[in-house]
């Protein structure tokens, strides 16, 4: 641990210190953070112009994977539409297909976009690869299902926030590695992508400094890896494993400054670089981690959002992404 570390943005230090302490995270405080309701999904969707179905998909084991999936209303079937795949976070340990989901039903006004979600599995009840693998059969689903759900196969995205960040990333080497589905980009917000918390960041974030601190990142990854350790980590599960960050698609990620992930996420696009790849990165001088979902109404949270925004616009234009 370390007591040097940047400091947060005034608006964001105001809001963060009105938050109740989070206690360590166990197995009995866990139980209790995944009793706490959520905002319901229709007051989310209340006022907003979609259609909205549920399904189910199944894994190789027989598990029925539950996506939602949100529609600008009244879509023209017959006509192909950009479609945003949401993995969402929770330290792999917590939250459902719902949570963070404000950020992508923003895209549905903006780029007329489908908005597929996932609930895979959770550590620990699920551990190594099943989180990833769940996440990669809800991409097959899509895949398999494109001119049904009116969605164009040129133009979709997978994003996720956080440990959904991570397994955004894992699925998307995946699908490298597995010669398909293909994917036009890849949106890492705050993403948790290296268990082995090793970076000046990690330690800045230690001892209750930060909403996720290096303890909790600890707890998270060890319910997913178990007795795992080094090189029997995949790199599927913990991205910065990876050997090889080439043909990877176009790749956005974002962090805090004053977040445990800052590094490990510099890192991740730095590789990206230098395997000859595409990634935009941007580090947000005083976010903490989540800021911007915790509170998008600061104004560093607004410029985050509109940055990301005006990136995917830019990247899922159709012109964009055949030339891609």
């Amino acid at each position: 641990m370390t007591s040097v570390r940047p400091d947060l943005d005034p608006e964001l230090r105001a809001l963060l210190a009105e938050m109740p302490p989070m206690p360590p995270l166990s197995p009995e405080v866990l139980a209790q953070l995944r009793q706490y309701p959520q905002t319901p999904i229709d007051t989310l969707l209340e006022g907003r112009a979609v259609d909205r179905r549920e399904v189910t998909v199944p894994t190789p084991d027989g598990t029925m994977l539950p996506l939602s999936i949100i529609s600008p209303a009244g879509t023209d079937r017959t006509a192909a539409a950009p479609c945003v795949y949401w993995i969402h976070g929770g330290g792999m340990i917590m939250g459902d297909r719902f949570s963070q989901i404000d950020i992508p039903l923003d895209w549905i006004d903006l780029l007329g976009a489908v908005v597929i979600s996932v609930d895979y599995r959770l550590a620990p009840e699920a551990t190594g690869t099943t989180l990833v693998e769940d996440c990669y059969q809800g991409l097959l689903w899509i895949a398999e299902n494109a001119e049904d759900l009116g969605i164009d196969p040129a133009r979709v995205v997978v994003a996720g926030a956080s440990a959904g960040g991570g397994l955004a990333a894992g699925v998307t080497l995946m699908a490298r590695d597995r010669g398909a589905p293909a994917i036009a980009a890849q949106v890492l917000i705050c993403p948790m992508l290296d268990h082995r918390n090793v970076t000046t960041s990690s330690r800045q974030y230690s001892g209750g400094h930060g909403v996720w601190t290096r303890e909790m990142n600890e707890y998270g990854w060890r319910s997913v890896l178990g007795d795992l350790t080094g090189q029997d980590v995949s790199g599927y599960v913990s991205p910065a494993m990876a050997d090889d960050l080439s043909g990877l698609p176009t790749t956005y990620i974002d962090a805090g400054t004053a977040e445990v992930f800052r590094d490990e996420d510099v890192d991740y696009a730095t590789r990206i670089w230098a395997a000859g790849g595409q990634a935009e990165l941007h580090i947000w001088a005083g976010g903490f981690h989540g800021f911007d979902a915790l509170y998008p109404q600061v104004r560093l949270s607004a410029a985050a959002r509109r940055t990301r925004d005006d990136w995917l616009t830019r990247v899922m234009s159709p012109d964009h992404a055949r030339k891609a």
